[in-house]
């Protein structure tokens, strides 16, 4: 992986020909897996034009891996081994079927240790980003579709980002896969007029992939999304939003070190400031003032733009000392009205709580008509805070026991834990 290389030496216990337990070549399958699963699909679709084959070969080349690592050892260079063993079944799957002509994909592939160089593999990628962007396929699948073909999530994982059911995600990214083949969409890198018209599903791809583990992860899936988010700034300079992107993930990326501390989430105002990376923050603050100056006079800012400009003013404390939740309040007021999003409605209605107090904020919350509300865990939270602001002490403990009921990572359910035990102090 361009960002984070898969570790490729040797552990004394993974030499070739050595056995190794079944559950550390799991282990390892799973690793090559969470890194390298985009690209190699990207690698193997490119020539084909076939998605689901390229799916299927993969697939193939994990069971094989499964079954022969233990006995035969962990290779030195496991992507290179499960590319080449994938494209030999495909060859395999080609040459049976006589509907299909057999192209230069059939080439020999007896060298195991050979691989793509990281160029081609990231051209490959990038290919496959914008196939899966192209406007031929319906808008509403594109960011699913790069989500599972390009970062490697499950179908599972992407319905429930976009709060549909599994069962009827998966149809549609069949079905896409299937429109991709069928309507011959080139794997190519289209020409710079036509970045605006695909980009949009692809930055909010990438930024999903980042967003799905971004908190307890220092995840390959986390920094290959930062590496794309620099790749497409580059690629495309003049496109504010790619600058926007960028810079949002660089300024989350700034408080990695921040953001937990012994298991527990530590809020953005109350992080230790001296533990960002401010050389992050800095290049952050530049890419987000040149996507302002790219941008076409009295245009409205991106939603990307809008939320680093959200997080610059988070990062703003360093050198202040405080949170200026005024200026969150009216960023997030323009999120809500150009972009209106549950979470953004959410966020809006914390940032006005510390503004202008709790019971402002609760009125906000109250206000918020979004499908899903019920059950989504940061609306509780918040809730519960300034329900305690309030002193309305036994119904906020109660907002924070749903806010845990449906809380899915660790270190936040840690952190509500935290406020109800203390809120239940104060009832005993």
């Amino acid at each position: 992986m361009p960002c984070r290389s898969l570790w490729q030496g040797r552990d004394p216990l993974f030499r070739d020909g050595q056995r190794v337990s079944d559950s550390q070549t799991q282990a390892r399958a799973e690793d090559v897996a969470r890194a390298a699963y985009g690209k190699l699909i990207a690698m193997l679709a490119s020539r084909s034009g076939d998605i689901m084959a390229a799916e299927d070969a993969l697939a193939d080349a994990f069971v094989s891996a499964l079954k022969t690592w233990p006995t035969r050892g962990i290779p030195d260079k496991p992507e290179a081994w499960l590319l080449t063993v994938a494209k030999n079944r495909r060859i395999d799957q080609v040459r049976k079927d006589a509907r299909l002509v057999i192209t230069d994909e059939a080439n020999e592939m007896a060298d195991t240790q050979a691989i793509e160089p990281q160029e081609a593999q990231f051209d490959e990628r990038l290919k496959l980003l914008y196939v899966c962007a192209h406007p031929a396929l319906d808008e509403g699948i594109r960011t699913p579709l790069m989500l599972q073909t390009v970062l490697g999530l499950e179908a599972k994982q992407i319905a429930e980002a976009f709060l549909v059911k599994p069962a009827t995600m998966a149809q549609r990214l069949v079905r896409a896969k299937r429109k991709i083949k069928s309507a011959g969409i080139p794997f190519v890198i289209p020409e710079p007029e036509a970045y605006p018209e695909r980009m949009s599903a692809v930055l909010e791809a990438v930024y999903g992939a980042y967003a799905v583990d971004w908190l307890e992860g220092d995840s390959d899936l986390c920094h290959e999304a930062f590496f794309l988010s620099n790749i497409l700034a580059q690629l495309a300079p003049e496109e504010p939003e790619t600058l926007g992107l960028t810079a949002l993930i660089g300024f989350i990326e700034a408080r990695r070190d921040a953001r937990i501390s012994n298991g527990i989430l530590v809020p953005v105002p109350e992080q230790d400031t001296e533990r960002w990376d401010h050389q992050l923050i800095d290049r952050s603050v530049s890419l987000l003032t040149q996507a302002a100056l790219r941008r076409v006079p009295k245009q409205i800012p991106g939603r990307f733009q809008l939320e680093a400009a959200i997080q610059a003013v988070h990062a703003a404390r360093a050198a202040t000392g405080q949170t200026d939740w005024r200026a969150l309040s009216q960023l997030y007021h323009g999120l809500m009205t150009a972009y209106p999003t549950i979470g953004g409605a959410v966020s809006r209605a914390a940032a006005v709580a510390e503004d202008a107090g709790a019971l402002e904020g609760l009125k906000l919350l109250d206000q918020i008509a979004f499908d899903g509300l019920d059950t989504y865990q940061p609306y509780h939270a918040v809730r519960a805070h300034c329900l305690a602001e309030h002193d309305q002490i036994a119904e906020a403990a109660e907002a924070y026991a749903k806010a845990i009921a449906f809380c899915t990572d660790g270190p936040s359910k840690k952190w509500l834990e935290k406020k109800i035990a203390v809120l239940r102090e104060k009832m005993s």
